[in-house]
Parts: C-alpha cells; sequence; structure tokens
C-alpha cells in the first residue's frame, strides 16, 4: 500500500514594499488635431484604453484661421505602451501629428496661482519666497494674497512645498505647455 501525502501549500507571495513600486516616468505630447466637435474626446480615449491617466491637458487654437488646434498632452507611464498610443492617435481622422517631446530640446512652461489666508506677520515671509521665486502678487486683500508664478514644473511644485505652511486656500495650475526649439515641428 502507497501512502499519498499532500502536497506542501504554496510560499505566499512576498510582500511588495512602497519603495520598490516602479515609478512610471512622465511624458509630454504635444498632438495638433483639426478643430472639430469630438476630437478631443477620441483622443482621450485612446490613452484610456490603453490605461494611460492624463496628468494634464492645454488645448488652443494654432495660428491658423481657427482650423486647428494644439494640445499638449502631460502622462506618466511606460514607453512601450506610450508609442502604440502615439501610433494610435496619429491615425485618427482628425489629427495630423502626435509628437513626444520628451527629452527633446524644448520650452517648457506652467503658470499657476495662489490664493492664501495670510496674517499680516506672516506677509512678509511669503512675500520674500514669491519674490524669490520672482512670483508676482496679482491680488492684496486684508487678509489674503493672490500669488502668480510660471515656470517649469518643477520649480512651481517647490514653490507649493514652501507655501504649504502657511495655509494654501486654493491653487490652480494651468498644465505644461511646450514648445521646440529651433525650426522643429512642436
Amino acid at each position: 500500500m502507497t501512502t499519498k501525502t499532500a502536497p506542501e501549500p504554496a510560499a505566499p507571495p512576498a510582500a511588495v514594499e512602497e519603495s520598490d513600486a516602479e515609478i512610471l516616468p512622465t511624458h509630454t505630447i504635444s498632438i495638433l488635431v483639426r478643430n472639430k466637435p469630438g476630437v478631443l474626446v477620441r483622443v482621450a480615449l485612446v490613452f484610456s484604453r490603453r490605461g494611460y491617466n492624463l496628468d494634464s491637458l492645454v488645448v488652443c487654437p494654432d495660428i491658423t484661421d481657427g482650423e486647428y488646434s494644439r494640445m499638449t498632452i502631460t502622462c506618466s507611464g511606460e514607453l512601450q505602451t506610450l508609442e502604440q498610443i502615439i501610433k494610435q492617435v496619429t491615425k485618427l481622422v482628425d489629427v495630423v501629428h502626435a509628437i513626444d517631446h520628451t527629452g527633446g530640446a524644448a520650452i517648457e512652461t506652467e503658470i499657476a496661482l495662489f490664493k492664501l489666508k495670510c496674517t499680516l506677520s506672516e506677509r512678509t515671509q511669503i512675500l520674500q519666497i514669491a519674490e524669490h521665486y520672482k512670483a508676482k502678487v496679482v491680488d492684496y486683500a486684508a487678509d489674503s494674497l493672490i500669488i502668480r508664478i510660471y515656470g517649469e514644473s518643477e520649480k512651481l511644485d517647490t514653490f507649493t512645498s514652501l507655501l504649504r505652511p502657511y495655509g494654501i486656500v486654493e491653487l490652480v495650475r494651468s498644465g505644461k505647455i511646450l514648445m521646440a526649439r529651433g525650426l522643429e515641428t512642436t
């Protein structure tokens, strides 16, 4: 007689530590599209179907007579998936071209407005921070300030972290805009 033994239970999967979590790179894509209803939705759906979340999206008219618009999209994810997304977006009927400018020679900027509740004693410190970052106070009130700043996203992130202890009441950021350097196409 043979005795059957129960198989040993499988070891539990190793826990993934937060420090091991992969930080996905940020990409900036510009897309030239025809000004037609529904184009924005169709472009966003291509990103959504591939599991990409849009971090920011800026759309503005191109220099033409209103026939075209330029989308600047900032998103995070794997490069291989993004390459597939760009190919699919380029195939859309009203898309003229789509370009990933990540790592390329480009001018990038963003604008933000901060509303801060502040006392008179805090105001001097806040104004010193604003002056250091070349930000401009666009509204003074008895108990608040509104500050406008523009520059690269990292500059705005640092500025935000310095103002956070003073109590940011509202924050509005435009999202990144970009233009390729020289005569390269944006």
